[in-house]
């Protein structure tokens, strides 16, 4: 039976309290987690408040850089490890997390050591009433100790998204992964030692939010930024936590995306962007697409074939030749996405395809499968058009105009992301203009440069991160004036 231990001042921490690690394919305990208390967070922050004074505080921005690019070389090195780590926890196919989730994981150590070396900081001259002037100058801090609270999702890829920025300017972290999800964020730790990562600069706490790891990271008064990707409700809790000493948060969390497909789009690449939006990962992505809204022209056709992709989805295990499609993260997680097909039920939906749970043989009849499911026939004012279902469904609805169809993609509480499928390149500019959300993708979806801002409006986040925006969040800028 594996272990999964805390990582705390470069050592693995057993602890009494242990929790289940199972799988989603079979429902089998595949590990028992070590669940942190209030004294492991107390040792990581004490840990971590000592690197910054330490070794770690003292390096120059060169050593940091050359540590993060060590780090990433360590993890392309451990690739086949990460890999099997993550794909046991969340159940995807060995192809998307070979091609996303892996490669990802490492690049954001490289890509945030580049932009720390590279961004500028403001420099001012001014006058003065003798004459001679002054000149002002900003220089950046590391914020300090750092709370990553990590999804379940997309583990190493959205971890290392919020670590990578946070070590390159100069922070301690503590992460904790969701419970969901250990296994690649511990296997971090064993590659953060092999490369001579100073102690107490990488901590791992494991355990659930109330009462458990997460509230004790969140509420303490040592950790000075947290940083967020999960769920909204779990969202507002933190910021309250961080209201407590006035403590910047970053926070990225629900959405309910809109694919907005004109008439004039181009089929072929219409379909391809939202059957990927749609059922990527199991339907498991922030960024994904439950409402889609057709113009009235290509409804049929598009939902046509929108349902024989749907159903050419190979369901099965990772390393199955061709599979497109995994199970949900849990039983518990299932549970809640059936309450939602079934509602949809209740609410006089069509069900186009899917609906229900599939067929598995074996072993796998006792894990998370689902069906990819989709859905016409009803409005806006759906449950299934209005509330995160975060599975592989989607409701498509027809529209009639531009004006129309930017008042109701807006006609949401989140504003996470969007996607705008057209020929014709005034409209494009128009309606993502329009858009009440973060980012929008014009006849594309997940297409990221990382470079750019990176977050949600409304009651899907607060705060960018990307790039320099990154360096915004985790550090404090300086304002130094020199009198001449």
């Amino acid at each position: 039976m594996k272990q999964f231990r805390n990582f705390i001042n470069g050592e693995f921490v057993a602890t009494e309290k242990k929790f289940e690690k199972r799988s989603p394919l079979d429902n089998s305990v595949i590990g028992m987690v070590h669940e942190a208390g209030k004294k492991e967070v107390d040792a990581a922050v004490d840990a971590a408040r000592a690197a910054l004074k330490g070794p770690w505080g003292s390096m120059t921005i060169a050593q940091r850089v050359d540590m993060l690019y060590a780090v990433a070389n360590e993890i392309d090195r451990r690739f086949e490890d990460f890999l099997a780590a993550e794909v046991a926890d969340t159940g995807k196919p060995r192809s998307l997390a070979s091609h996303i989730d892996i490669p990802r994981g490492a690049a954001n150590f490289k890509i945030f050591a580049d932009v720390v070396k590279n961004v500028p900081t403001e420099f001012f001259e001014m006058a003065t009433p003798d004459g001679r002037g002054a000149l002002n100058y900003a220089v950046r801090r590391p914020v300090g100790v750092v709370g990553v609270i990590c999804p379940w999702n997309l583990p190493l890829l959205l971890m290392t998204w919020k670590v990578g920025p946070a070590l390159a300017c100069g922070n301690a972290v503590l992460v904790k992964p969701s419970e969901e999800t250990p296994q690649t964020a511990t296997l971090l730790g064993e590659v953060m030692n092999s490369v001579g990562m100073p102690k107490g600069v990488y901590n791992v706490l494991h355990g659930f939010g109330p009462g458990s790891a997460g509230e004790f990271i969140t509420t303490h008064r040592g950790v000075n930024a947290i940083t967020f990707t999960g769920e909204t409700r779990t969202g507002a809790a933190i910021m309250k936590a961080a209201a407590d000493g006035a403590r910047p948060v970053s926070l990225e969390m629900g959405g309910k995306n809109p694919a907005i497909v004109f008439a004039d789009a181009d089929l072929d690449v219409a379909l391809d962007g939202v059957m990927r939006s749609c059922f990527v990962n199991c339907g498991q992505v922030c960024l994904g697409t439950e409402r889609v809204y057709v113009e009235r022209p290509i409804f049929d056709t598009f939902v046509s074939k929108l349902k024989a992709g749907a159903e050419k989805l190979k369901i099965g295990r990772p390393d199955e030749k061709d599979v497109g499609m995994g199970p949900l993260i849990s039983l518990e997680h299932r549970n809640k996405v059936l309450s939602y097909y079934r509602k949809a039920v209740e609410e006089g939906a069509t069900v186009v395809t899917g609906g229900g749970v599939p067929n598995m043989p074996g072993e796998m009849a006792e894990g998370a499968w689902i069906q990819p499911t989709i859905w016409i026939g009803l409005g806006d004012d759906a449950a299934i058009a209005r509330e995160e279902i975060f599975g592989p469904c989607t409701l498509v609805m027809p529209f009639d105009s531009e004006e129309e169809i930017v008042a109701r993609a807006n006609d949401t509480t989140y504003g996470l992301a969007a996607s705008v499928y057209t020929q014709n390149i005034n409209r494009a500019h128009r309606v993502a203009g329009e858009l009440e959300v973060g980012l929008v993708w014009v006849n594309s979806w997940f297409l990221r440069d990382l470079r750019t801002p990176f977050g949600g409006a409304k009651q899907s986040g607060i705060g960018r991160e990307g790039g320099v925006h990154s360096l915004e969040f985790y550090t404090e800028q300086k304002n130094i004036c020199v009198k001449l």
